[in-house]
């Protein structure tokens, strides 16, 4: 005997709980919308509990350009002793870098605080829409089969799947074909930052800075090092190119890669991220034979990189493995083709959509490659881009908006949104959207007047203007 359907009805439904969807869900409870949070694993946060510095929060000269939810996650961290702060990489970015296993709980306090109602280990398993309009969801768990209709609907599941399932066109890669390889995070503990940093500003050509002009200036290589060394912090980029990693990678000891990235996670536990690990082969996020393949191979990557940090990295000689990331990283998928596309260009010249933008970014395009390349175009001026509210609604969709890294843009456009800071500020916009729309009884949310969102945006702490 099959088990039997049940049904569920909610004001706005969000499926993804990763920085977008926890950003959006919050949101939409926030602006009075009884709301929900649909994710397929265990823990909501996605990458801000993987130990990964928060990109694209800030500009390069320092600016915050994400507010508002971004806020309240952090203050959360900070009352609990997790949060360490800004920190600028003298390369090409500034960021934001947080206890990730505090982060778990500020996420669940956010929530909370919100009346979100959240539904782990569930999977949306169809999509039921006609002439634009999504009706309701299937979504699968161990209760059994559940159909779950609302009047908004918010895909943040970074795949698009919602938005796929629907009809709204998307595009995957480009021309050539080519998908970012796979990652996983690792954190190291006891980390000793005065010997890390002592050995960073005596090999300052191991080390990755000065890549845009903006930061660059006339500075050398070892005057930007010595700015690095001065914050403190035990954050540094080993670039493949310098004979640290290069060697490291010649002789064997370690798969190669673009960058060991080291940021801190937990000065009290004297912690680091090291960001490291990848599999090529473009491997496509959205098949879960290919990517499940990928875990074995990743963790392997992970432990032979900390045994080789132990080695050969003075500061980590009694440093212990302290985690792994809770889920493997996608960097690229499907990108929902919206009524807006994000360009490369737009990003790089730090375009500005007064009239239509509804979050921002700062992060670099960034795109890696299989071995050891990685392309790396910075802002302009060490600036920051718009994120126009096109970018948010997929083409033939009423009810349905799009936020992280599934946002309407070109491969580089998405290159640099799909960080975190960005997914958080689109997550944000999404969410005040759709309740908005719900509350004033619209047919479809692009008949939402611009300046009432952008009013509602920024008295709950959006930054939308007044930075490079």
């Amino acid at each position: 005997m099959g088990q039997r359907i049940h049904h569920a009805h909610y004001d706005v439904v969000v499926v993804g709980g990763g920085a977008s969807g926890i950003a959006a869900a919050a949101a939409a409870a926030r602006n009075g919308s009884r709301t929900l949070i649909i994710e397929a694993g265990p823990i909501l946060g996605g990458e801000l509990l993987s130990g990964m510095s928060l990109d694209g929060v800030l500009n390069a000269r320092g600016e915050y350009v994400v507010g508002g939810i971004s806020d309240e996650l952090f203050a959360e961290c900070r009352r609990m002793d997790g949060f360490i702060g800004p920190i600028h990489d003298h390369r090409l970015i500034c960021y934001v870098c947080v206890d990730p296993e505090v982060m778990k709980i500020a996420v669940a306090r956010v929530l909370a605080r919100y009346g979100v109602t959240p539904w782990l280990y569930s999977f949306v398993e169809d999509v039921v829409a006609d002439d634009g309009t999504v009706h309701s969801l299937a979504v699968v768990n161990k209760r059994g089969r559940t159909i779950v209709t609302a009047d908004q609907f918010i895909d943040c599941s970074g795949d698009g799947d919602v938005a796929a399932q629907a009809g709204a066109p998307f595009e995957v890669s480009d021309r050539t074909g080519q998908l970012q390889p796979i990652s996983l995070m690792f954190r190291m503990s006891n980390v000793q930052t005065g010997s890390l940093l002592k050995f960073a500003q005596a090999h300052p050509d191991s080390l990755a800075v000065g890549e845009s002009d903006y930061i660059r200036g006339r500075h050398t290589d070892q005057e930007l090092v010595d700015k690095l060394v001065e914050q403190g912090q035990p954050s540094l980029f080993f670039k493949s190119e310098g004979p640290f990693l290069g060697d490291a990678i010649r002789r064997g000891d370690l798969a190669p890669t673009a960058l060991i990235m080291i940021q801190p996670t937990s000065a009290r536990r004297k912690e680091v991220c090291v960001n490291a690990t990848r599999v090529g082969g473009d491997i496509d996020g959205t098949d879960t034979r290919k990517l499940s393949a990928t875990v074995a191979t990743l963790m392997e990557q992970a432990w032979q990189t900390s045994v080789f940090l132990k080695g050969h990295l003075p500061g980590f000689e009694q440093a212990d493995f302290a985690g792994l990331a809770p889920r493997v990283g996608v960097r690229e998928t499907r990108r929902i083709m919206g009524d807006h596309v994000l360009s490369k260009d737009d990003v790089v010249s730090g375009r500005k959509y007064p009239e239509s933008v509804v979050a921002k970014g700062a992060q670099h395009v960034d795109i890696h490659q299989s071995g050891t390349t990685q392309i790396r175009i910075p802002i302009a001026n060490g600036g920051s881009y718009d994120i126009p509210f096109g970018c948010l609604l997929p083409k033939g969709l009423r009810n349905v908006l799009v936020a992280g890294r599934c946002l309407s843009a070109s491969r580089e456009g998405m290159g640099t949104a799909r960080t975190m800071g960005p997914c958080l500020a689109m997550g944000q916009a999404a969410g005040t959207a759709a309740a908005m729309t719900r509350a004033a009884g619209l047919a479809e949310v692009r008949q939402l007047p611009m300046a009432d969102l952008h009013g509602r945006l920024r008295e709950q702490g959006a930054v939308l203007d007044g930075v490079h």
